[in-house]
């Protein structure tokens, strides 16, 4: 009893209780990419952009809390990653574990993630990852986001609405509490992704977009039945990623049209 509690707890500091939505700024690049533009720099003042704008929670390795803890400004929830890979690696699609769910705990996270691909060699070992820390979460009462996404070998297109409902669904089926996929171009396709899994689903920033095209995406999703977004780079590397953030939160959690949104944040 004590962790289901203790997970629903923390799920309300990632969800707007009255929306049941989530904007969430992933910041786990620099371990893929190393320092790129937008977390370059001190982490700390970057996740307060974040959180000026209002988003729901920030995500990361434990780098984050380590060198992104502020003691000033807005609170934000804290998403710690549990796996990763470097762009150097000849099986960058292969992430591995980093971290666990003890850690954590320890550092007072609302929330873990993990990024798992589907279509990959190494799909046996990174489906084995997500269920072994399914497992704990629910254990610890902690929250699991699973980021999903059909890639590797075995597929030709990763944004195909037939392999991004499998992907979702897998999340889903191994006890994800959030799943963080693809958005598949269209709402009636992603429509389908929401319907066949049974987890809230948010959609995945995806290539660079101008404000407008990442609201209209967002406005889209949400229509259909998803859950929010999870914006890193469209989001810090912004020119103002307060002000990207505060029209994110008015069409996620206050369902203001794209342009309504852009006029009253002045973007």
């Amino acid at each position: 009893m004590s962790g289901y509690i203790g997970k629903s707890i923390r799920l309300e500091r990632i969800f707007n209780r009255e929306t049941n939505r989530t904007i969430i700024v992933p910041m786990d690049h620099g371990l893929t990419l190393g320092p790129i533009k937008g977390i370059e720099g001190n982490l700390g003042e970057v996740v307060n952009k974040i959180a000026l704008g209002g988003a729901n929670a920030v995500l990361g390795h434990v780098g984050i809390p380590l060198y992104g803890h502020r003691g000033y400004g807005p609170d934000i929830g804290l998403i710690l990653h549990l796996s990763g890979s470097t762009s150097l690696s000849p099986e960058a699609n292969y992430k591995v574990l980093v971290n666990d769910v003890l850690e954590a705990v320890k550092l007072g996270a609302d929330g873990v993630s993990l990024h798992i691909n589907i279509g990959t060699k190494a799909d046996p070992e990174m489906l084995e990852i997500l269920g072994n820390i399914s497992r704990e979460c629910r254990e610890f009462g902690m929250p699991l986001l699973a980021m999903m996404y059909p890639r590797g070998e075995n597929i030709e297109n990763e944004y195909d609405v037939q392999v991004v409902k499998i992907a979702a669904r897998v999340a889903a089926e191994l006890g994800a509490d959030i799943v963080k996929t693809n958005w598949t171009g269209d709402p009636d396709s992603f429509k389908e992704v929401v319907a066949g899994c049974m987890a809230p689903v948010i959609i995945a920033g995806g290539v660079k977009a101008s404000v407008r095209e990442l609201l209209e995406v967002t406005k889209q999703s949400i229509e259909v039945g998803g859950a929010g977004v999870a914006y890193g780079r469209n989001v810090f590397q912004a020119e103002d990623p307060t002000k990207v953030v505060k029209a994110l939160y008015l069409v996620v959690h206050k369902n203001y049209e794209v342009i309504e949104a852009m006029k009253e944040v002045r973007i």
